[in-house]
């Protein structure tokens, strides 16, 4: 994956909350995906952040440990955290498309810029009005829409205010925990996904979901089209242009799509279920969809580049 070094970035898309304006560290990059809330931890917004979830509950309870309840059960009780947003130091760092190759940040606002500007078209084509949501950088736990947000739940998008949360040390626990890769198309995937569930919201598709887990559950269905929307906006990313008229992205390999439907296996429930939890398959427990599903939508947005190929609802094929 290539930038454009003559794009112009656009930092005010992005909240970053890390203290001292954060600072890019180099070889790392953003963050990850969550839940969000209707009477609980929220269904519209999904992501990886539940599938981190659902992996340390899975893991506390066939451990013998744990008290039958996820970590992140007490999502609702307050919100305590790193609020302050300073954007000097990433503001100043990132600037235009050069700075993707010093700076992993930088990488991060033009994916988020980029996923952003396409929506923002495809809305217009259709008579609709994008929505810009702001990305929240953070380090540990903030204050969120829905309660209070931890590192350990991954990236995710809230939707009560309509916001990507993302602890960018969440690319280490991909790999570390997952055994995915964390390539910067990966975390691309990962940040389109999470503003897929933003799309959902807009149109709300995500009030059709409710609590329900299982293999073609709601829950789902919603997750397999986030996927399928990051493939969407792939597929035109080397062509979505900055404010400016420049490209912000120039080149997306095979190599990196590869990369991308390895890490959507290495997120799939059945994947959780027996390499992280240890156990037997359980479909009835799905909420975010099996490994070859994960990768047939992320692949069916890919090759389609339409939106309208992600209508994971009106299917009885979920692959």
């Amino acid at each position: 994956m290539k930038f454009n070094p003559n794009a112009r970035l656009d930092t005010s898309q992005v909240q970053d909350r890390r203290g001292s304006g954060g600072g890019g560290r180099s070889g790392g990059g953003l963050g990850g995906m969550m839940p969000s809330g209707k009477g609980g931890l929220a269904v519209g917004g999904g992501g990886l952040g539940l599938v981190v979830l659902v992996v340390i509950f899975l893991i506390s309870q066939f451990s013998g440990g744990g008290t039958g309840e996820p970590s992140g059960a007490g999502l609702l009780q307050g919100a305590t955290g790193n609020t302050a947003v300073d954007n000097g130091q990433l503001a100043a760092q990132c600037q235009t498309g050069a700075d993707t190759n010093t700076n992993d940040d930088c990488a991060v606002v033009a994916v988020i810029n980029s996923v952003q500007d396409y929506w923002t078209d495809a809305f217009a084509a259709s008579g609709q009005t994008y929505q810009e949501a702001d990305t929240v950088f953070f380090s540990g736990s903030t204050a969120t829409g829905c309660g209070q947000g931890t590192s350990g739940m991954g990236p995710f998008y809230c939707p009560p205010d309509a916001m990507v949360y993302i602890d960018l040390s969440f690319w280490d626990e991909l790999t570390s925990t997952f055994g995915a890769n964390d390539a910067t198309f990966t975390q691309a995937y990962v940040l389109a996904h999470e503003y897929g569930h933003h799309v959902q919201n807009l149109l709300g598709t995500s009030d059709r979901v409710g609590t329900a887990t299982g293999a073609t559950s709601g829950s789902v269905r919603l997750e397999l089209q986030a996927d399928c929307y990051a493939g969407v906006w792939a597929n035109h990313a080397t062509n979505v242009p900055d404010s400016s008229g420049q490209v912000l992205i120039t080149e997306i390999t095979n190599t990196d799509l590869q990369n991308a439907l390895d890490t959507a296996a290495k997120i799939g429930d059945d994947y959780i279920q027996t390499n992280l939890a240890g156990q037997q398959v359980d479909e009835s427990s799905f909420s975010h969809g099996s490994s070859a599903q994960r990768q047939k939508w992320l692949l069916a947005g890919y090759q389609s580049g339409d939106p309208n190929s992600c209508n994971t609802f009106d299917t009885s094929d979920l692959g």
